[in-house]
């Protein structure tokens, strides 16, 4: 609602506006809009309805200036179309709710420098929390920024979220929600390896260069899982790309073009599977009987592809509502570990002679 003045410009109702129609001091609205301070029911009563009937709007600026909490928890993730993001959202939505807080999403398209802005943004904006999802940065200038915000956000009363990423490190004040990511990776890299398959391709993870942690500990369980079966594994086998499905169905041609070997291809994503699943079928190759196929997150529509895909679960709606609940209630353990699980399907099964060179 606005208020013509006698010159006809529109002002925006204030705090002294709501005052008058209560029959009130502003201090007293102020004090009903912060909730610090003990006001008599009758009164907040009276005030509540004036903020109504002018429909009054909270500064925020203005409240951020006095050191007041906006009651709002930020998501801040690389694209909300990745169907593993959404289902995390909807776990920090529903916490969020249930905590009395509103959620603000920010996506960052994977730009570690626009996450950086982003985090700074909020810290203004003096969210309760700042939840940050998938993988970090492993860049050394970025993790000192990251840890710089977590130390201003705790000053600040608010607090720093990693959610599916590891810690900063030490002493850096922040709640750390992960799944078991490199243990997920182990497991299925053994399950395959145990199906009698020796030539796996390892599909979007990568270990080289300023990665994210998310491909990185991928990349780790893959090796680890060999090293366990006591099978050297072939670098050549780990494609760097993104977790896309166009990233996986390029690379997969790639893979065919050049003639490469492999009887089994594990995708760092489902989306990515679906993309190799896409790239095979072009080229005549079966899945599983030329070529097992897994993925990584359980998305929802994987269990309806044909064949059904095989794949490491997440629990991407945990994450997100633990990462919240923890964040908002700081008597509870700030580092969580939750655990990941294969879900056989019918996209792996053991090598047959004659396979795809």
């Amino acid at each position: 609602m606005t208020i013509t003045g006698e010159s006809g410009d529109d002002e925006r109702v204030t705090v002294r506006d709501v005052a008058a129609r209560a029959g009130v001091s502003a201090t007293t609205v102020s004090r009903v809009i912060k909730g610090d301070y003990p006001v008599a029911q009758a009164t907040r009563t009276r005030v509540l309805r004036a903020m109504r009937e002018l429909d009054y709007v909270l500064n925020v600026h203005a409240r951020a200036l006095s050191g007041a909490s906006t009651k709002m928890v930020a998501f801040v993730l690389d694209d909300v179309t990745g169907p593993s993001f959404a289902y995390v959202a909807k776990g920090v939505e529903q916490q969020a709710t249930a905590e009395g807080r509103l959620c603000m999403v920010c996506t960052t398209h994977g730009d570690p420098a626009r996450e950086l802005a982003v985090v700074e943004a909020m810290r203004e904006q003096r969210a309760d929390a700042v939840i940050l999802v998938g993988g970090g940065s492993l860049d050394d200038t970025y993790r000192e920024r990251m840890t710089h915000f977590a130390h201003a956000l705790d000053k600040a009363g608010s607090r720093l979220v990693l959610c599916g990423r590891p810690p900063l490190g030490d002493n850096v004040p922040t709640t750390v929600v992960e799944y078991d990511n490199e243990g997920g990776a182990y497991a299925m890299t053994s399950h395959l390896l145990s199906q009698g398959h020796r030539r796996i391709v390892l599909l979007g993870a990568d270990w080289q260069g300023d990665t994210s942690t998310t491909k990185r500990d991928r990349v780790y369980g893959y090796v680890r899982a060999h090293e366990s079966f006591g099978i050297t594994y072939a670098p050549d086998l780990i494609i760097p790309a993104g977790f896309g499905r166009a990233d996986g169905y390029e690379q997969t041609r790639r893979l065919i073009a050049r003639g490469a070997v492999f009887t089994a291809v594990f995708a760092a994503t489902d989306m990515v599977a679906i993309g190799v699943l896409a790239a095979l079928r072009e080229a005549g190759i079966r899945v599983p009987e030329d070529v097992s196929l897994a993925g990584y997150d359980d998305i929802p529509f994987a269990a309806d592809l044909e064949p059904g895909l095989t794949t490491v679960r997440i629990p991407t709606e945990e994450l997100g509502r633990t990462a919240v609940r923890l964040a908002l209630n700081r008597g509870e353990p700030q580092h969580v570990v939750l655990g990941t699980h294969i879900v056989v399907r019918d996209s792996v099964r053991p090598p047959i002679r004659n396979q795809v060179s």
